[in-house]
């Protein structure tokens, strides 16, 4: 690597040596900062680096700042849960995918409870079908070890 691309304001936009390339960054009072290292030749821009160092980090903030924190909520089944349990619980996911969080339902199977694993299936795509309206599954329910996992992700209001 011994030329690079010069881009920037004051100077014919061009490939030169790197030698050439100090010297119009020094005449100019200005660091040569390399901008693009991956291209062939090396994208290279003289600026001062401290404003450009700046800018970058005011523009990170503004990404991270327009970037939406998502907030996953758990519930948790049994295998066997009643009818009235199940509704209550219901209540409360509707009410966290209205407000925009995911949901992360579950069915915990205790020490024998595990051949019951057709009921939590059955359980969860139940309470996937009443959630419809409110939330897309993200994830079809999938045991892991002693638990049945299913996501909702909120719809987006339009």
């Amino acid at each position: 690597m011994d030329e690079v691309r010069l881009v920037g304001e004051n100077i014919e936009i061009g490939v030169y040596p790197i030698a050439k390339a100090k010297q119009f960054a020094r005449e100019q009072e200005l660091d040569l900062v390399e901008i693009s290292p991956k291209a062939v030749p090396p994208v290279c821009k003289i600026i001062d680096y401290k404003k450009f160092l700046y800018e970058q980090k005011k523009r990170d903030k503004a990404i991270k700042s327009k970037a939406t924190k998502v907030t996953v909520k758990e519930i948790r089944f049994g295998p066997q849960t009643d009818e009235h349990d199940y509704e209550f619980k219901k209540k409360h996911a509707i009410k966290f995918l209205q407000e925009g969080a995911k949901l992360k339902a579950y069915v915990f199977f205790k020490g024998r409870s595990i051949i019951f694993k057709d009921q939590g299936q059955i359980l969860l795509l139940k309470l996937a079908q009443e959630l419809e309206e409110y939330g897309k599954v993200e994830q079809m329910p999938k045991l892991e070890g002693k638990r049945m996992i299913m996501f909702i992700a909120p719809k987006v209001k339009k």
